[in-house]
């Protein structure tokens, strides 16, 4: 499976057996197809050339596993993009990879599936997944989802329309908080219903990384790990007031997504603030599991 979103590219192989995702390798790759896709409306050249340079090395890791089913997805800056289906067909030329590009009811289904499909919910259960474009509110119980809502504010959409200064002045972040704060007012998904609160993809698990204070960015310690919500809007309030050089000396963070993930942070409190929760679960399974799953 190949994730092409928003900020960025990822693989996943794996064996899918029996209902169970067992994973062999799993890569990301920071290559920022969005940027600027919220003010051109386009996607780069540049960015297009590091997401290709990413897939190339992805197709040699999957010609050498022998992968027997190849699947890819493209996700919010793809779908927003004028150029999104010329830039689908480039990838076909380049690599004969026909990538599909998910709508936001697909997304948020697969995400919760790869989010829940190896512990089933005993209780209603919300699953967020913040995106570099979009973010994804899906909530369900053991039979899988029942509601969801795609809603078009990601970490680096939010960055570029709003967090301009480093770090952020006051009113820039009560800007982008009023953004997030309109989207979730539309939202359909009653999230104070949820009994657990699960968060999936680079953005929660990096916060959750900062509230555990974390040497260094241990998959093995962040996939289900919980933490508290009162620590989680803790530790965003420092980020979000942290200049860029400050959070890079956290040795958890990723260079390639030290800009946004103060926006991504905020996205993350928004949605906790309406839960009625006081835990966060963090999951390493995501959409790409959920595919996996579903194939």
């Amino acid at each position: 499976m190949i994730d092409v979103g928003t900020n960025s590219t990822r693989l996943l192989v794996a064996d899918v057996a029996d209902g169970r995702v067992s994973v062999l390798e799993r890569r990301s790759t920071v290559t920022r197809l969005g940027r600027g896709v919220d003010l051109s409306g386009r996607l780069a050249s540049e960015a297009i050339e590091d997401v290709c340079a990413a897939i190339g090395e992805y197709v040699g890791i999957i010609e050498e596993l022998e992968v027997e089913t190849v699947d890819a997805i493209a996700t919010s800056a793809v779908r927003d993009a004028d150029n999104g289906s010329a830039f689908i067909a480039e990838l076909r030329e380049r690599f004969a990879l026909s990538a599909r590009v998910l709508d936001g009811e697909e997304e948020a289904r697969s995400t919760y599936l790869g989010a829940t499909s190896e512990d089933l919910p005993t209780e209603p259960t919300l699953v967020v997944d913040i995106g570099g474009g979009s973010t994804e509110l899906v909530l369900g119980d053991a039979s899988g989802p029942v509601v969801s809502q795609s809603m078009d504010i990601g970490s680096v959409r939010l960055h570029e329309r709003h967090l301009a200064d480093d770090p952020p002045t006051p009113e820039q972040v009560r800007a982008c908080v009023d953004d997030i704060d309109a989207h979730l007012d539309a939202c359909p998904v009653p999230v104070a219903t949820a009994g657990t609160v699960v968060g999936v993809a680079g953005t929660v698990l990096s916060i959750t990384a900062g509230v555990l204070d974390l040497a260094t960015y241990d998959k093995g310690v962040l996939d289900q790990s919980v933490v508290a919500v009162d620590d989680v809007h803790a530790f965003v309030e420092r980020l979000v007031a942290m200049p860029v050089a400050r959070r890079l000396e956290f040795g958890w963070m990723h260079p390639g997504r030290v800009d946004v993930l103060g926006a991504g942070g905020l996205i993350l409190a928004r949605v906790l603030a309406r839960c009625a929760t006081t835990s966060l679960v963090a999951s390493e399974a995501d959409i790409l599991d959920g595919i996996a799953w579903s194939m």
